[in-house]
């Protein structure tokens, strides 16, 4: 089966195989949140990013292999709502940006900084500080040397726009400027995009329409 990216809540998850990298991708929780397994194919490490709702859902994608890692995108109540209950099953360690850490109600193992990399396995996931949506939202970026470039957006990058910054000016500004420099500026059109809620994009479907999201204001 192709990958999609397509899911929906109660629905199956889509997996994206890649060479060294499993990608299961699945809908949970009312604001139709998506949540990210990554299995390393080399050591079956598996790391799980945004615990958003639906504890069971989740245990039951990440089966009887345990769980190294869980990232936190960011603050935002719907993309933690399982992270309790998945670090008591899994003993996972926990990530989140620093900025947002304090927000994040199950303690921050390791707090992360912009341009800090996150292993899972043998596979190296760069993380991306990006300023707006909240003040501490990281983005994962995975270089698949095999191929283009994965990266994962939480809330800063959709199909169609960067995320919600509340009709604030110098929010928008600043999500704008760290989503075109650290994203749009170093990684190819092929890149593939995997928000937190939705369906996933391209760099390319989305960079032609920059000029005219800085025009809008969101």
């Amino acid at each position: 089966m192709t990958y999609s990216g397509r899911v929906t809540v109660g629905g199956p998850a889509d997996v994206h195989e890649l060479k060294d990298l499993m990608i299961t991708k699945i809908a949970v929780g009312p604001m139709d949140n998506n949540a990210y397994l990554l299995r390393c194919r080399a050591t079956d490490e598996q790391l799980l990013i945004d615990a958003a709702n639906d504890a069971d859902t989740l245990l039951g994608t990440i089966g009887d292999d345990g769980l190294a890692s869980v990232v936190t995108t960011h603050r935002h109540p719907d993309h933690w709502q399982a992270l309790a209950a998945v670090v008591e099953a899994t003993g996972a360690r926990t990530y989140a940006g620093r900025e947002d850490a304090e927000g994040i109600p199950v303690p921050t193992d390791v707090l992360v900084d912009d341009g800090d990399v996150i292993r899972v396995g043998q596979v190296e996931l760069t993380a991306r500080h990006l300023v707006g949506h909240t003040p501490g939202s990281i983005a994962l970026i995975y270089d698949d040397p095999h191929g283009h470039p994965h990266v994962f957006t939480g809330d800063c990058l959709f199909p169609g726009g960067v995320g919600n910054t509340h009709k604030d000016p110098k929010a928008f500004a600043s999500l704008m400027h760290d989503v075109e420099t650290k994203i749009f500026d170093v990684l190819p059109d092929e890149t593939w995009v995997y928000p937190g809620h939705g369906d996933d994009t391209t760099l390319g479907a989305e960079r032609p329409h920059l000029p005219e999201w800085r025009a809008r204001g969101w």
